[in-house]
């Protein structure tokens, strides 16, 4: 990879903290735009760049099946390693300013329903075995305190106090914020260190593989999906989705928004009350699934 790229992410790896699934995901797309660009035959000048190469990148990308949620993602990577060489006086402007960002269709979250989770969650699991019981708590950590799959990645072993109920999680930006959790998810929690310790040892990480190692996303990402389809679930089955009927179903309950913000660890309020549209969403189904006036015929 270019060096002026591969400085640019030890940049934001080192001096904005991103995570080093942000890099991996920088790394990509900006690897990606070069090997385009140069056709892999040699180092990409970024000055020479023009604002239609950036385009005709786009297009192609496009044409290939690329979403407008992808395509956003791109075009800021490269906006970000622009302004970053501004900075640096590598180059004077950037190609990228010009370039217009997908529109993003105007979607719901996605979310599984309370009572889909309740059967899901309190189905008979064997648990003397690691493995269920650490997929078990997967999804139900998931669930219950709303974190990203980054974040029960790299979610420390000393930051999960059952004693307190309260676990610390480092999110976006190197932020740490402290998440509550119920009696519960503290028994399963109690459950699945003496399995891991048995089997294991003593861990750096909260939740580890077979042979003591780090979670990895895939692996994750698979754990969600093939419990939520046991469940029976044919939309989206993702950790996110978990996270967005976390978020739901605390507002749902009653929650304050602000409050709902700070356990999700949003930047802005505007971003949870997305939220609030989904539980009135929500509401209106009810309503029309249940009130006798809306059931009667032209009602």
């Amino acid at each position: 990879m270019n060096v002026i790229i591969d400085n640019f992410l030890q940049y934001i790896g080192l001096e904005l903290n991103l995570s080093p699934h942000t890099v991996t995901a920088y790394r990509n797309d900006l690897g990606q735009w070069e090997q385009y660009l140069t056709g892999g035959k040699e180092n990409l000048d970024v000055a020479s760049v023009t604002t239609s190469d950036i385009r005709a990148w786009l297009l192609h990308l496009s044409n290939e099946g690329h979403g407008a949620t992808t395509l956003r993602r791109k075009v800021q990577a490269v906006r970000s390693l622009y302004k970053w060489l501004i900075r640096n006086g590598v180059v004077s402007f950037s190609p990228a300013e010009q370039v217009e960002l997908a529109r993003l269709p105007k979607r719901l979250p996605q979310l599984v329903r309370e009572n889909t989770m309740n059967t899901l969650l309190d189905k008979e699991i064997n648990e003397q075995d690691f493995e269920q019981v650490r997929n078990r708590l997967i999804v139900m950590m998931l669930y219950e305190t709303g974190m990203r799959r980054a974040e029960l990645i790299d979610l420390l072993d000393h930051n999960v106090d059952t004693s307190k109920a309260e676990l610390k999680v480092h999110g976006k930006r190197d932020k740490e914020r402290i998440i509550p959790f119920g009696t519960e998810l503290a028994q399963w929690i109690e459950r699945y260190r003496l399995l891991r310790n048995e089997k294991i040892g003593t861990c750096h990480y909260f939740f580890v593989r077979d042979n003591g190692e780090q979670l990895y996303p895939m692996l994750v990402y698979r754990v969600v999906r093939e419990a939520l389809t046991q469940a029976g679930v044919n939309s989206k089955r993702s950790p996110h989705v978990l996270r967005h009927s976390f978020a739901t179903a605390m507002l749902n309950d009653g929650a304050s928004l602000n409050g709902v913000k700070e356990l999700l660890g949003h930047e802005s309020l505007a971003t949870t009350q997305l939220y609030t549209h989904v539980t009135f969403s929500e509401l209106k189904n009810n309503y029309k699934l249940a009130h006798p006036r809306a059931l009667k015929k032209g009602g």
